[in-house]
């Protein structure tokens, strides 16, 4: 018998997704998987090539590491331009200031080394931190994942930065909403125990293809009432959710075992 027999999850991640579903149904969780966005990669993407030039065009004063995954995805584009060698000869020169472990994995894998890491993780230590670095006049490189960020890139030009961005990864909405769909009804008619978010955009777009399908108002009331709980990697990943006014629960590391681990220790039991 497992902690989690009977217990009915619904999975919104697309990237991890067998991890994550695997290690539940290990203890016992029947899980629902409806991936509420994709993840593109943009190795061949223009834009993400401009970018990349852009940043190899002058000296680069700091450089903002979001994600490891994010960062590897670049490294990776600019091998297949040709470019890795004379990137990380960039980065290198400047200070570099990464979002937590993840991130500084990427980067030592790469050779390079962090002046900082945020100890909490969040996007908010990180351009906080960097944004007092003494940026005024220097060109600051910015890893993105998924989102522009402007709250924090806008605040980084006004301290006199010159902000140059790519962003090896971008979402949008699944090719088959279905599943979504059906999840939103799972969660309407009480069918499900938990929600397990592991993203930040798979939480928004989680709440946008409710609304789309009319009945936005109808589940954020239901996910309110804390029938069905909303459990999220991290603040980050909840931060939609609870703007939104959702209660969300998340373990102390940001780690999806110990994203595992909270679901067993909560829910474990039936």
């Amino acid at each position: 018998m497992g902690e989690l027999d009977g217990v009915r999850i619904g999975v919104t991640a697309e990237r991890r997704a067998d991890d994550l579903i695997g290690a539940l149904v290990r203890y016992g969780a029947q899980v629902r998987h409806a991936p509420t966005i994709t993840i593109v990669a943009l190795d061949g993407d223009p834009q993400l090539r401009r970018g990349t030039e852009d940043v190899l065009a002058e000296r680069v004063g700091f450089t903002a590491v979001t994600t490891g995954a994010g960062f590897r995805g670049w490294l990776d584009a600019a091998e297949g331009w040709g470019r890795k060698d004379e990137l990380l000869h960039a980065l290198s020169a400047s200070r570099i200031f990464a979002r937590g472990p993840k991130a500084v994995g990427a980067l030592r894998g790469a050779g390079l080394r962090e002046e900082y890491s945020a100890p909490g993780e969040s996007n908010e230590e990180l351009f906080g931190a960097l944004t007092t670095a003494g940026v005024a006049g220097a060109r600051v490189a910015v890893q993105l994942h998924g989102t522009t960020l402007p709250e924090f890139l806008d605040p980084l030009a006004a301290a006199g930065a010159s902000v140059v961005s790519v962003q090896p990864y971008r979402w949008h909405s699944p090719p088959n909403t279905a599943p979504v769909f059906s999840l939103i009804d799972d969660v309407l008619s009480g069918e499900l125990e938990a929600l397990v978010f592991t993203s930040a955009p798979a939480a928004t777009n989680f709440l946008t293809l409710a609304a789309e399908s009319g009945r936005g108002a109808e589940l954020r009331a239901a996910l309110r009432d804390g029938a069905t709980v909303c459990a999220c990697v991290g603040p980050v990943t909840a931060a939609p959710l609870e703007a939104a006014g959702i209660r969300t629960v998340q373990p102390e590391r940001q780690r999806l075992g110990a994203l595992v681990k909270l679901l067993v220790s909560d829910l474990g039991g039936g």
